[in-house]
């Protein structure tokens, strides 16, 4: 028995369009919700969100059964966090704050076994494996795991080129958030000068072969959609949340 097929994984590498979101809210009941709504991928972040591993792992539960890839981020790109991530079955990561290629091709080793990496032998005794259940996972886990790195600073963006094309990565996902306060624009990530970087990068992963994402309202999403992007956030949890509620209370202030 192999490791089960990262169905998002092929999507990308197909060129097709997967359309997410990202989990805030720290909850199981919020994660399954978002799943049963057709969402291609949903992202169980750690970085920003109350999340740790002992929340993250019931999120994937939470979101198995459902045709939607969860995407684990880490609150930082610690190869002991990977593996423990990895070994909870987390299949497809997202890597904040990659700066060069040399951090990029560490975070390949913290998910690959050796020879290749660094990956600690252990996920016979954890939900990967289905505690023990899938006997080839260690010769077919590899195949089946998507490292996404981030890339959120203007010195990200000048060594794009070498990150992306760094093996063993299959795409690179655009912070607007964290790259516009870089360039001096905090809180204004639709600044004419943000918005020309973010065009440019998506072209530069498309160039290597790989695929570019991005976290962006959903009424303006198409617009990178139609520069290249394949891997689109279009809100959150708490967002859609926060909206449906400040719109229904909305109907009844004067």
């Amino acid at each position: 028995m192999s490791a089960p097929v990262n169905t998002f994984k092929q999507a990308l590498k197909a060129g097709e369009v997967q359309y997410g979101a990202w989990l805030s809210l720290g909850s199981p009941f919020s994660a399954e919700l978002m799943a049963s709504r057709g969402y291609d991928w949903l992202v169980i972040d750690n970085e920003h969100a109350p999340n740790t591993l002992a929340t993250t792992l019931p999120q994937i539960q939470a979101i198995h059964g459902h045709p939607c890839e969860p995407v684990v981020r880490p609150p930082i790109g610690e190869d002991w966090m990977i593996k423990q991530f990895l070994d909870g079955s987390a299949r497809t990561l997202l890597i904040p704050m990659v700066e060069d290629a040399a951090q990029a091709e560490a975070m390949v080793r913290a998910t690959r076994y050796p020879p290749h990496g660094i990956r600690g032998v252990g996920a016979s005794v954890g939900r990967a494996t289905f505690w023990g259940a899938t006997p080839d996972y260690f010769k077919t886990a590899e195949e089946q795991l998507c490292l996404l790195l981030q890339v959120e600073s203007r010195n990200a963006l000048e060594n794009l080129d070498a990150i992306a094309a760094t093996e063993g990565v299959d795409g690179v996902f655009i912070g607007p958030a964290d790259l516009s306060a870089d360039m001096g624009h905090l809180g204004d990530p639709t600044h004419p000068e943000v918005l020309e970087a973010i065009g440019d990068a998506i072209g530069r992963i498309r160039a290597a072969g790989k695929a570019p994402g991005i976290l962006w309202p959903a009424n303006d999403t198409q617009r990178w959609i139609d520069k290249g992007a394949l891997f689109c956030a279009i809100g959150s949890d708490a967002g859609f949340l926060g909206a449906a509620a400040g719109m229904a209370r909305g109907l009844f202030k004067e």
